[in-house]
């Protein structure tokens, strides 16, 4: 007998209505599913190949996964790597094995393919070899770091795109379509809506239902819309592929002396909750490798900035990161002291324990004076011009040079230095 009491059912969220029913419904991924896509191309051949479909959240990935078993006729069976283990891989394989001895075929989708460690993927590779299921892995992960590479080597790599200013319009069109009016929206906040999906169609058609469900009187300006509803958060793991690309892009910013998108990638990670005392850390490190003496001060700089933040805080402390940044992008640069590292690294490795030579070890004992430590050494203090000329290398080794600064900034008077002293010791043999 129906409860007469119970609560009609809900209906299910606006993300969910509007789940394309054909591939040629999903918007923003023409590069794969249009007709000269590899989805598209596979599909027409009716013959699916294993892939790993990589992109950012809301991109259509699971979407996809369902619509490519419809449109080839494939048994669909999904699991997520966050909630399955081994006991539920078992459970699918054996599944599987027994419709394709009825003939049938299995499509796998597994979402957060990534988060399966090692030996958990391996499992996968017996039955994608056998044909018992075609896989279709999702992540939001690069799966050159996260995934094995005998999976890897079995399964096409398939990257979805952000979708972008047009593909979230299409989005918002059809959930108008679908609740019969438009969205209370000035077109100005239309479009401060779409930005802040960040590229995310799921999260705009949750921002969406959200506004079709509150009575508003006029049309929302961006103003309004903003106290209304919250920005999507950036795609950001401290510890994944977004944070190197990025920590990347402000580095290379800073080396080509661009100071405006230095601070907008400066401004991307510490607005994505990146941990300041590690942007600082990346700003110490390019000061000696990038700039080195060209600019002597930018070491401090950074450093000054440093200490500036572990007194002020954020974020207050934050604005000396950014002179630090500035300072950094518009300084000359120079990568002699980096390089000259390398080469002298590389020169104590490949010769040894060579002995210094004797003028230049200390004789702190009678004896060692009579060996001759510290014999002939010349106090360089008691020349003319401060500089002695005498050799300062093992006897065995051919004086070399790490060291060959550029000229740009305070280096160019560094070669001057360097040159002068090299014509000393030249006439003096």
């Amino acid at each position: 007998m129906p409860d007469l009491f119970a609560a009609p059912a809900s209906p299910p969220p606006l993300a969910d209505r509007l789940r394309p029913i054909s591939l040629a419904e999903v918007v923003g991924q023409d590069h794969l599913t249009g007709p000269d896509g590899a989805i598209g191309r596979m599909v027409a051949a009716g013959k699916l190949a294993s892939m790993i479909l990589w992109g950012p959240p809301g991109t259509g990935k699971t979407t996809i996964a369902r619509l490519l078993a419809d449109a080839v006729g494939l048994r669909f069976e999904s699991i997520s790597a966050v909630f399955s283990g081994v006991a539920d891989l078992k459970r699918v394989f054996a599944a599987a094995r027994d419709a394709a001895t009825l003939g049938q075929r299995t499509l796998l989708f597994v979402d957060e393919i990534h988060r399966f460690n090692r030996a958990q993927q391996d499992g996968f590779l017996p039955f994608v070899e056998d044909g018992t299921i075609t896989l279709v892995g999702a992540t939001t992960e690069n799966p050159s770091f996260e995934l094995n590479a005998a999976l890897l080597s079995r399964a096409q790599v398939l990257v979805l795109h952000r979708l972008d200013a047009a593909a979230l319009g299409e989005l918002l069109t059809r959930a108008e379509a679908t609740e019969g009016r438009a969205l209370p929206l000035r077109p100005d906040a239309r479009d401060a809506l779409i930005a802040s999906a960040d590229g995310d169609g799921r999260f705009l058609l949750n921002q969406a239902e959200t506004l079709f469900s509150v009575e508003i009187a006029e049309p929302l300006d961006p103003q309004a819309l903003a106290a209304l509803l919250h920005r999507r958060m950036p795609v950001y793991d401290k510890d994944r592929e977004g944070h190197y690309n990025l920590i990347s892009a402000l580095h290379k910013s800073l080396r080509g002396s661009d100071p405006q998108a230095a601070l907008y990638w400066l401004a991307r990670m510490l607005v994505a909750g990146e941990e300041p005392l590690y942007v600082l850390r990346r700003l110490v490190r390019f000061a000696s490798e990038d700039v080195g003496l060209a600019d002597p001060q930018a070491l401090v700089q950074c450093l000054a900035a440093k200490d500036a933040y572990e007194f002020l805080g954020s974020p207050e402390g934050e604005l000396a990161i950014v002179q630090a940044c500035l300072y950094l992008a518009t300084a000359p640069k120079s990568n002699a002291a980096y390089t000259a590292q390398k080469s002298a690294w590389k020169a104590a490795r490949d010769t040894g324990s060579l002995m210094p030579p004797m003028n230049i070890v200390n004789a702190p004992t009678k004896l060692m004076k009579t060996l001759g430590y510290g014999k002939d050494y010349a106090y360089d203090h008691d020349t003319d011009e401060g500089f002695s000329g005498a050799n300062y290398w093992p006897d065995e080794m051919t004086p070399a040079t790490f060291y060959a600064p550029v000229e740009r900034g305070f280096e160019a008077k560094v070669a001057e230095r360097i040159a002068h002293w090299n014509k000393l010791r030249s006439e003096r043999g």
